[in-house]
This record gives structure tokens, C-alpha cells and sequence, in this order.
């Protein structure tokens, strides 16, 4: 019997993205293939793609440059590439790059095994059309080859797609229209996965709370499976065995009173939320076309808070916008302390293909203005960050174990309720999915320290 091939896939972009290699994993198990321990034994490499910015597209164009030695390297080797990138741009990837072999857009996972088989046998082929079809999430249960990074948590998509059109991103035209998943297959998927061990789970969508909403506002939520997703959160609080629900990332225009609700009322749900907010400038918010102002994104930390008192804040900043000033700059770091952001990811804009803000060329910000301002923000976020670090120390946490630090025997991290890293010495519960009750001793910028609560 011939051994089976290998596969190995390389990783870029949001949690999206990390939930389809999952998915691709997969798949491929299904297929007859296994995972490769390192890229060298493979004979199958995907990279997954993002374009959220024009880096993440350099980077793919970089890596498969270094892929050509791969490959020619030995017979038979099979290229792939899927993710935004290769959504955006199918067909001219194979021939910018006679040696790909196969380009698969965002909604074209279930295709991938055959046309690797394609591959081959020397077919080369892209498939990037879009489809509104729930086929997309219907996919077979966890090979009993899967190995994900973490036993104890999982990610579960309940929609896909964007309708928001903000003038600076892409991913409306990478991952298509919303949908939203039949409410009976996520309560499915989730408890199965307690069922082999998953005690947490991530609940994914580009705008994750807008769960439902096409539907429910059409009345067609009981033909359509859906329902809305303040009470699908409700159902999920509900299943037996499970610890832990977290979910990202949500818009704030979908923030209604039930859903800041829930965050008070349901057990399970974690006192987390990341909500991007982008600038805190409400002339660029306008031209970003985020629908949402500074003052009514504050009112819904407000009602958050409100519902949970210690609930952390994390949110997605942009500097740099075109025409922002440098007054509207510092609205932004105003927001960033009034809002009381834990953390932040914080990027200089950066121009898509068909966006609107393509319109606002002429006033793009000068790089290094763009640097300085991305700079100073981060180091009142780093400043923030550890301020909060340093007032939880003398507390007590309760951590998921996620594996080892890499730091020395016996030391593992963690995540607590507030997903936060925190590194404790232990010298059981090592492994991830474990939970342990520690008290926290030691704050850094990055992570806190935690030992071992006395029983």
C-alpha cells in the first residue's frame, strides 16, 4: 500500500483565516492525506492568504518565490494558494507563477481535495466563484488524525461575510455577502467538540453579531434556521459541558440591548469583548463608513460595563487615514483612554484594490508622519496594557492551559476569562484544555504571572 502524501500549510491573516486552514485540515484527513511534521517532508504546501493589508499580498508574493526550489526539488510537488489573496486575484496567480498549481478562493474549501488530485495529474485550475449556498458549512467532523493547536478550545464559524462596505477594506469582496449558519448545526458542532474535550470555543464572522440579522428583520429566521444572536449566545449557554464562549469580531452598529444584556446575564460568556473601533474622530469615522459615532460607541461600553464591571476591552485602530489630521489623530488617543482599551491592534492604513477610499489618493498622510503617529499610539496602549497588568496582581484567575511557555520545565500559559496570558509554574495540568486556579504575582507589558492557588 503506498504511503499517503503529505500536506502543509502555511497560516496569514485574522482568526477566519486560521478557522479555514482548521477546516482544510481537515478535509485533507478526509481525503487520505496526513499532515506533514515539517514543510521539507511535504508534497503539498497551501499558503492561506490575507489582504487586509498590501504587506500581507507581498508576502505571499515573496514566499512563493522561495517555493520554487521546493518544489523543483523533487517530483510530483503541488502548490497551492487560497485565502483573500487568492480570492481577489484566482486566475492571474497561476499565471504570474507558472509553478502553482491550484488557486482556491474563500468559498471553495470543499473543492480543494480534487483539485489537488487535478493537480496531480497535471490540471491546473482556480476556482473563486462565490455562492450563497449553506453548503460551504457543511463539512465532515474532526478527523481522528486532526491535531489542532489547542485540545481545549476550538473555533466554531456561525457567519461569513461582510455587508458594510467601509471604505478602507477589502473583505466584502474577498468574503463575499453575508450568511448566516442554520443555528441547529452550530448547537451540533458545539457539542460535539465537548463531547471530544472542548471546553471554550470562539464563535467566528467578519461581522460576528450581525448573526441572523437579513433574516430576522425579513421574518424568514424560522425557514432560514436562524434566530438572533443575543439568543443564539443564550442556546450555546445552555449546552452541558461547555466552560467558556467568547466570539469576535463583532461591528458596533449590531450591539443591541440584548446583547449588551447577555453579557450580564449569561454564565458562560466571557467578560471579553473585542470591538474594533478604528479612529475615535467622528469626521474620519464618516469617511470610513463605520455608521457609528465616537459618542455612540462609548454608550455601548458604557452598557457593557454597566452589565459587567470587570469586562475587558480590546478594539482595531487605523492612524493615518487619508485626510486625518493631526487633531483627529489625537481624538484617537483620547478614545483609547476614555474607552480604556486593554489592548489594541493598531495599524497605519493601508490602500485596497476597489475601495472607496482609493478616492482619497490625493490626501493620503506622508509615511513618516503615518509612523510617527502609529508610534506614539502604541506606546500609551503598551502603557495602558500594563497599568491594567499591574492592577490585577494580588488577584485570583482561573486559566485554560494552552501549553507549554518554551521558558523552562514545568512553566505553562494560560488564558483567563479576560483572555489574558497568564505563565504559571506547574508541575500538573500541563496538559492544554486544564484548567488551574492561580494567583496572580507579577505583571509585564505582555502577559501576567500567576502561581499556583493554594486547594
Amino acid at each position: 500500500m503506498p504511503e499517503a502524501r503529505q500536506f502543509s500549510i502555511r497560516t496569514f491573516g485574522c482568526q477566519m483565516n486560521v478557522h479555514d486552514t482548521e477546516k482544510l485540515s481537515n478535509l485533507l484527513l478526509h481525503a487520505g492525506y496526513r499532515e506533514a511534521a515539517q514543510e521539507e517532508d511535504a508534497d503539498f504546501i497551501v499558503i492561506n492568504t490575507c489582504s487586509v493589508r498590501e504587506k500581507a499580498e507581498n508576502k505571499l508574493y515573496s514566499d512563493l518565490g522561495r517555493l520554487r526550489h521546493w518544489k523543483a526539488s523533487r517530483p510530483g510537488r503541488v502548490i497551492g494558494v487560497g485565502g483573500c489573496v487568492a480570492q481577489q486575484e484566482g486566475q492571474s496567480i497561476l499565471k504570474r507563477f507558472d509553478y502553482v498549481d491550484l488557486v482556491f478562493g474563500t468559498h471553495n474549501l470543499r473543492a480543494v481535495p480534487a483539485m489537488l488530485d487535478a493537480a496531480e495529474h497535471g490540471e491546473r485550475s482556480a476556482r473563486t466563484e462565490e455562492t450563497a449556498s449553506l453548503e460551504r458549512f457543511d463539512l465532515p467532523e474532526r478527523h481522528p488524525a486532526y491535531r489542532g493547536g489547542d485540545a481545549g478550545h476550538a473555533f466554531v464559524t456561525v457567519m461569513e461575510g461582510c455587508d458594510m462596505f467601509c471604505s478602507f477594506c477589502v473583505v466584502p469582496r474577498t468574503r463575499g455577502r453575508e450568511i448566516s449558519r442554520p443555528a441547529q448545526g452550530i448547537l451540533e458542532e458545539v457539542r460535539a467538540l465537548v463531547d471530544r474535550g472542548v471546553s471554550e470555543i470562539t464563535l467566528l464572522g467578519q461581522t460576528v453579531n450581525a448573526y441572523g440579522r437579513h433574516d430576522v428583520r425579513r421574518g424568514r429566521e424560522a425557514d432560514r434556521g436562524t434566530m438572533p444572536y443575543a439568543k443564539l449566545l443564550g442556546a450555546l449557554d445552555a449546552t452541558p459541558g461547555l466552560e467558556r464562549i467568547r466570539y469576535t469580531s463583532p461591528h458596533p452598529l449590531f450591539f443591541d440591548a440584548d446583547l449588551i444584556a447577555a453579557h450580564g446575564d449569561l454564565e458562560k460568556l466571557c467578560p471579553h469583548v473585542h470591538m474594533p473601533v478604528q479612529s475615535g474622530s467622528d469626521a474620519v469615522l464618516e469617511r470610513m463608513r463605520r455608521r457609528y459615532t465616537r459618542g455612540e460607541y462609548l454608550a455601548i461600553v458604557e452598557g457593557l460595563r454597566a452589565r459587567r464591571p470587570d469586562l475587558v476591552l480590546t478594539t482595531d485602530l487605523i492612524v493615518g487615514f487619508p485626510g486625518e489630521t493631526d487633531a483627529q489623530y489625537r481624538e484617537t488617543l483620547s478614545l483609547v483612554a476614555e474607552a480604556g482599551f486593554v489592548d489594541s491592534y493598531s495599524f497605519k492604513y493601508s490602500p485596497r484594490p476597489e475601495t472607496r477610499a482609493l478616492e482619497f489618493a490625493a490626501e493620503e498622510i506622508a509615511p513618516e508622519i503615518a509612523s510617527a503617529r502609529l508610534t506614539e499610539l502604541q506606546a500609551q496602549q503598551r502603557q495602558q496594557t500594563l497599568d491594567y497588568h499591574f492592577g490585577r496582581v494580588g488577584s485570583r484567575a482561573r486559566i485554560r492551559v494552552e501549553g507549554e511557555t518554551g521558558r523552562g520545565e514545568n512553566q505553562v500559559r494560560g488564558r483567563d476569562l479576560h483572555h489574558r496570558i497568564v505563565n504559571v509554574c506547574s508541575e500538573t495540568g500541563t496538559r492544554p484544555g486544564h484548567y488551574l486556579d492561580v494567583e496572580i504575582v507579577e505583571a509585564t507589558p505582555h502577559s501576567l504571572i500567576g502561581e499556583l492557588a493554594p486547594a
